[in-house]
């Protein structure tokens, strides 16, 4: 007879964003639920936040603080000492605030007496004053009081973030925690080293905190889901934990950072704190690995998973087994997050930019994988890319109005690598037949395909944002990088979304194969344009990153750059070092794009030659003045 099945907990690792919950576990714990599995999930990462900023946890972090030589000190330090007695009595009231639930307190935040001031305010110091003697007038207005007050409660957030990198734990950020131990890392040392470490003040929280979560569910199971190389250790520092009071309790590895960079896992110290470790999309081996506890599968049929063999090795095991289908994977559940503890944030002053720190979204996927997975730079190989999957406009309108009747929240934030339009559309006609009022903004490419007619459309069923990959403006790089769009065409497409009052949002790149300083300073010519014309309102470039899974990384001939040797180790494996011909010091003028998309978002610079962004001497733009206005009048 099967054992019973057990108890299992997916668990969320610091650091993930503090406004909202990252998905996996309600999708995990969703999908497990529909097939009769006890499952529940905790939000560690919140957990740990809420914990070191609360009264007790800073009055333990000016304890440590303290104990600082006092050139050890740093600035943010110094001012948090300096102003203890503030901070302990605001950081419960600011908190309630973030959380939605004390909007009053507005009022004083914004007067600029209540909450301390540290050195992160002195980011306010750039900002000319409009003549209404408020430096931040221009963005909020008159009537701005809560946006505003949430702003500076932001800034007095990150300068408690530098307090406890400065004080307790150099490696803390609110969105990554250890990063540099993890990231395509070769070998497993700097991890298996940190951890070895005494815990530091977070790791002692985080460590009571898995402790708290274990005691309450009891579970037989523990799935941590690790998105991103910044919540790696915070993953490892939670099985250590469990395995050092309950050696019984399974702990299994998995999320986006595992399937992409530990496809080739060999060191089997991971398995000191992981009995399995699965790869993809975490359905099917889920269920593989829960029959095998059951003693109803042996453990040469699991499915994608690692193991540490009887021989101390690490073998793979993977019995082929179809996928659950993404139409059956059933509607992820946010039960037993705590939705009204999430922090919304106010960075950017910027409307489309603040929407990733700003609300409690609930995130969904339209479709499984990409339909283009064409672009040299992207993982087409992988399965959250390569495996294309999508459901009915039906099955997603039912997936919503549950998770609306669950959460009582309308936002919607779609977390596609690209949604499909012809999905988009089949579900903007269903949600308006059906009366669903819901917000939503996800991630599209630009391509023709979305008319100003279907902007419209998707407008009027609850679209706010769109962002997409407009990588490199140039149509030669954009045609080695198999994008499938043109400059023109994305100029046309996006005005079209921004003429539908849907705000957008470009990803753009540099620092690829063959670019030159021209390619360049017409690249940024053409963003300038595309917001001096209305197109986009918000941008973020980043460099290039050439890996493994990737079509330039598998042949890199073809684009011109030879691919150095990777560095030996069993562990994460994903960035790949590239010469490239040209010789140009990307970084060099990376400072100088991010420099001007960042003042393009406050509105500011749009008049000048994008030459003057750079401290050094650039050529002349090729680009034509006016040229995306004529792009947008020939449409």
């Amino acid at each position: 007879m099967p054992a019973a099945l057990p108890r299992v907990l997916s668990v969320i690792p610091p650091m993930t964003q503090l406004n909202t919950p990252y998905p996996s576990t309600a999708y995990l714990t969703g999908f497990l639920r529909s097939r009769g599995v006890p499952a529940w999930q905790e939000d560690l990462a919140i957990a740990l936040v809420l914990r070191l900023l609360s009264r007790d946890g800073l009055a333990q972090v000016a304890e440590r603080a303290r104990a600082l030589p006092a050139n050890a000190q740093s600035p943010a330090v110094q001012s948090f000492l300096a102003q203890q007695e503030r901070y302990l009595a605001t950081i419960g009231p600011a908190m309630a605030f973030l959380q939605g639930r004390d909007s009053t307190l507005a009022h004083r935040i914004v007067g600029r007496h209540y909450l301390p001031e540290g050195p992160r305010f002195a980011a306010l110091d750039v900002y000319e004053d409009d003549g209404s003697g408020d430096p931040l007038g221009w963005a909020f207005g008159a009537l701005g009081l809560t946006d505003k007050a949430k702003h500076l409660a932001t800034l007095y957030l990150n300068d408690l973030a530098d307090v406890l990198q400065g004080a307790v734990d150099a490696r803390f950020e609110f969105v990554r925690y250890a990063e540099q131990l993890a990231g395509s890392q070769p070998t497993f040392d700097p991890l298996a080293d940190a951890l070895a470490q005494a815990p530091t003040f977070v790791d002692e929280v985080l460590q009571q905190l898995t402790h708290e979560a274990v005691a309450r569910h009891q579970p037989g199971v523990v799935l941590l889901s690790v998105p991103f190389p910044g919540s790696v250790y915070g993953a490892f520092r939670i099985a250590q934990a469990i395995k050092a009071r309950h050696p019984h309790i399974v702990t299994v590895l998995g999320g986006g950072f595992v399937n992409t960079e530990l496809r080739e896992l060999a060191d089997p110290r991971v398995f000191d704190f992981f009995d399995y470790v699965t790869l993809d999309a975490g359905e099917r081996p889920l269920l593989a690995l829960l029959e095998h506890l059951q003693g109803q599968r042996g453990r040469q049929r699991l499915v994608r998973t690692f193991v540490r063999n009887d021989d101390g090795a690490v073998q793979y095991v993977h019995l082929a087994e179809p996928d659950v289908a993404f139409a059956e994977i059933g509607t992820p559940t946010w039960d037993g997050l705590p939705l009204q503890r999430y922090l919304s944030l106010l960075d950017m002053l910027n409307p489309m930019h603040r929407l990733w720190s700003d609300g409690r979204w609930n995130k969904l996927t339209v479709a499984h994988g990409c339909y283009w997975k064409k672009c040299s730079f992207c993982d087409v190989n992988l399965d959250y890319i390569g495996r294309y999957e999508g459901a009915s406009a039906q099955v997603l309108a039912d997936r919503i109005a549950a998770i609306v009747a669950e959460t009582g929240q309308t936002g919607f934030h779609f977390v596609d690598e690209a949604a499909p339009p012809k999905a988009l559309k089949a579900l903007a006609q269903e949600l308006i037949a059906r009366g669903t009022g819901i917000s939503w903004w996800g991630n599209v490419r630009f391509e023709k395909t979305f008319t100003p007619e279907l902007a419209e459309l998707l407008a009027d069923a609850g679209c706010i944002a769109i962002s997409g990959g407009l990588e490199v403006a140039s149509d030669r790089l954009l045609g080695l990088m198999k994008k499938g769009v043109s400059v023109d065409q994305v100029a046309r497409v996006t005005r079209a979304f921004s003429d539908a009052g849907i705000l957008v949002h470009a990803y753009l790149m540099y620092g690829f194969p063959t670019q030159t300083v021209q390619d360049t300073v017409d690249a940024l010519e053409y963003v300038r344009q595309l917001f001096e014309n209305g197109c986009i309102q918000s941008g973020f470039f980043h460099r290039f990153a050439c890996t493994v899974h990737s079509p330039v990384g598998q042949n890199p001939e073809e684009y011109g750059v030879t691919l150095a040797p990777l560095p030996p180790g069993g562990f994460a494996k994903n960035d790949v070092a590239f010469i490239d011909p040209t010789g140009v010091d990307h970084d060099a003028l990376g400072a100088g794009l991010k420099k001007a998309i960042y003042n393009y978002m406050h509105g500011i610079g749009l008049e000048q030659d994008v030459r003057m962004w750079f401290p050094f001497h650039v050529p002349k733009t090729t680009v034509r003045p006016g040229r995306i206005a004529r792009a947008l009048a020939a449409r």
